[in-house]
C-alpha cells in the first residue's frame, strides 16, 4: 500500500516501525528539563531583537505547530504553562538531524536543548542544538483552527479537550486553585480537614437515592455516599470542635446542566455554632474564594452581574414563596397540593405539607434569585437532620445560599437530641414505606453516638463544582468536571 492510500494512522505508524528498525526507542522514560515555557518566556523577555543568551537550557513538550522546509524550520512546542517557538537550521544541526526533525509529526513529544534568542519579527524563541522525541503520537491532533469543537466528543475525551483548547486548561487550573483557596482558608480558621467513608452500609445525609455495590468478600451490600454529614458529626461527637472534608459523593439521580451523578462536596461542622454562625462564614468564604481568583467582587456569570460582597441577602423561605410564587405557605395542604400538581407534580405521589412547599419553590422561586441571597427557615419533615426553629416548631434552623438560579450551599443548626433524632428516622422510614425513595434511612449507630453528647454545632455543605462554575462562568457543570459522567455510545 502506497502513502497515498494509507490513513494518518497507518502512516505514523509505519513511522514507529522504522524507528524501532533503527535501534530507536520512540516511547522514552524520562526526560531531564531546565525549565517550563512559562519560565523561560519570563526570563528571557528583555531580549532585544535578534539579541540572544548564551545560557543553555531544555524543555520538553508536544509540538503544536511547525513550518518551514529545507534548510531551516519553524515549530511551536506546549507543557502545561504555555507554548514556545522553536527554531533549527542545518548549520547547527546538520542534514541527518534536521530532516528528522522535520519529519516528526504535530502531536509528538518532544525534548529539545538549546539557547534562548528573539527572532527577527520579535519572537523569544529557543534554537535548537539536539532534540529527542521521546513520545510518539499515533493519532492526529484535531485541525488547528477549528479544534475540538463538538461538546459530546470534548466531554468524553476530555485528554484531546486540554490539548486542542488552551482555555478549557487554564479553566482546570483554576478550579484547583478555587479548592486550594478553600482549603487554606478553612485552615486558616481552626478547621481539621478528615477522610470518612465512601463506601457505608447505611446512607444518610441527604435526600437521594444511592448507587449500591457488594463487597465479595463479606458478602455485604454497601452504598457509596451521598452525603459526608453523619461521619463528620460522629468526629464532633469524639471531640473534634471544627472539622471539614472535601470528598466526592454519589447520587443516583437525573443528568442536568447542574446535575452529575458523582459530584464534589465540601462539608464542615463547627461546635458551639448555629446556622447563624454558618451563613456568616458562608458568605466570608465564598467573597473570599471569588476575590482570590478575580480581585474584585463583582464579576459576570452568562451575562448576568453579580455582587459577592459580603453581607448577602436574607429572606425566609416563606417570604420567597408570597413574592416570587404567589403562595402563602400556612395555605391549606389542599391548596399546596392543587399548586403543585399546576406545577407538574406527580398525581400518584403522596406527600406532606413541607415536601409540597419544598417542590413549589424548587419550582417557582429559585430561577429569579440571582445575587447570592440566603434561603433561610424550612419546613420541619424536609430536613431531619435540623433543629427545630427557636420560635416557631413547624419550621427548622436551615438555609440553602442561592446563587444565580442555583443552590450552592445547605445548612443547619444540627440535631443533637438522640431522642427527636430517632423519632425524625422513624418518620423517615415511614415516609420511604409510603413510596419516597429517597428518604432518609434509619441509622441506630447515629442516634447511639448522639446519646454520647454532641455538643450544639452548625453544619455546611457546598457544591464545589456550582462554585466553579460560577467563578469561571462555566454554563455546566460538565465544563468543570474533567471526567463527566456520559451515557454509553450505542455500537
Amino acid at each position: 500500500m502506497s502513502d497515498g492510500h494509507m490513513t494518518e494512522e497507518q502512516i505514523r505508524l509505519q513511522k514507529i516501525a522504522r524507528l524501532r528498525e533503527q535501534g530507536i526507542n520512540p516511547y522514552t522514560y524520562s526526560y531531564q528539563r531546565t525549565d517550563s515555557m512559562q519560565a523561560l518566556l519570563e526570563r528571557s523577555a528583555e531580549l532585544g531583537e535578534e539579541e540572544s543568551r548564551a545560557e543553555i537550557v531544555s524543555v520538553a513538550g508536544r509540538i503544536v505547530a511547525k513550518r518551514g522546509h529545507g534548510k531551516a524550520v519553524f515549530g511551536n512546542i506546549m507543557d502545561q504553562t504555555g507554548s514556545l517557538q522553536y527554531y533549527a537550521n542545518i548549520n547547527r544541526l546538520g542534514d541527518v538531524r534536521l530532516n528528522d526533525l522535520i519529519h516528526l509529526d504535530i502531536g509528538d513529544i518532544i525534548g529539545i536543548k538549546g539557547h534562548m534568542f528573539r527572532s527577527k519579527r520579535g519572537e523569544i524563541t529557543l534554537q535548537i542544538h539536539e532534540f529527542e522525541l521521546l513520545t510518539k503520537s499515533i493519532h492526529p491532533l484535531p485541525e488547528k483552527y477549528h479544534g475540538l469543537q463538538d461538546k459530546e466528543t470534548r466531554y468524553r475525551q476530555r485528554y484531546v479537550d486540554l490539548i486542542a483548547n488552551t482555555e478549557v486548561k487554564d479553566l482546570f487550573f483554576t478550579r484547583s486553585k478555587i479548592i486550594q483557596n478553600l482549603r487554606n482558608y478553612l485552615s486558616n480558621d481552626g478547621f481539621i480537614e478528615v477522610e470518612t467513608p465512601v463506601l457505608q452500609s447505611i446512607y444518610g445525609g441527604a435526600s437521594a437515592r444511592p448507587f449500591s455495590t457488594h463487597h465479595n468478600d463479606l458478602g455485604q451490600d454497601l452504598f457509596l455516599r451521598i452525603s459526608l454529614e453523619l461521619p463528620l458529626k460522629r468526629l464532633l461527637v469524639g471531640g473534634y470542635e471544627k472539622v471539614f472534608e472535601v470528598g466526592r459523593v454519589f447520587r443516583n439521580e437525573g443528568v442536568s446542566f447542574k446535575h452529575n451523578p458523582e459530584y464534589t462536596l465540601m462539608e464542615l461542622y463547627q461546635a458551639y455554632a448555629d446556622y447563624n454562625d454558618i451563613m456568616a462564614l458562608t458568605e466570608q468564604l465564598i467573597s473570599h474564594l471569588v476575590f482570590q481568583i478575580h480581585g474584585t467582587y463583582q464579576i459576570q456569570y452568562q451575562g448576568k452581574d453579580i455582587n459577592f460582597e459580603a453581607p448577602f441577602k436574607r429572606i425566609t423561605l416563606a417570604d420567597a414563596l408570597r413574592t416570587y410564587a404567589n403562595v402563602d405557605p400556612d395555605a391549606s395542604i389542599d391548596v399546596l397540593r392543587a399548586k403543585a400538581l399546576q406545577l407538574g407534580l406527580d398525581p400518584n405521589v403522596t406527600a406532606v405539607k413541607g415536601e409540597l412547599v419544598n417542590f413549589i419553590y424548587d419550582k417557582e422561586v429559585e430561577q429569579h434569585l440571582v445575587d447570592p441571597v440566603f434561603i433561610v427557615d424550612y419546613p420541619w419533615e424536609t430536613s431531619p437532620l435540623a433543629k427545630r426553629k427557636r420560635d416557631n416548631p413547624d419550621l427548622v434552623e436551615r438555609f440553602e445560599l442561592i446563587i444565580a438560579g442555583m443552590e450552592v450551599a445547605n445548612a443547619f443548626s444540627e440535631l443533637n437530641d438522640p431522642v427527636e433524632q430517632y423519632d425524625r428516622f422513624e418518620d423517615q422510614v415511614k415516609a420511604r414505606e409510603a413510596g419516597w425513595d429517597e428518604a432518609h434511612q434509619m441509622d441506630e449507630d447515629f442516634v447511639n453516638a448522639l446519646k454520647y453528647g454532641m455538643p450544639p454545632a452548625g453544619g455546611l455543605g457546598i457544591g464545589i463544582d456550582r462554585i466553579v462554575m460560577l467563578i469561571t462562568d462555566a454554563p455546566t457543570i460538565r465544563d468543570v468536571i474533567f471526567f463527566p459522567h456520559m451515557k454509553d455510545k450505542k455500537s
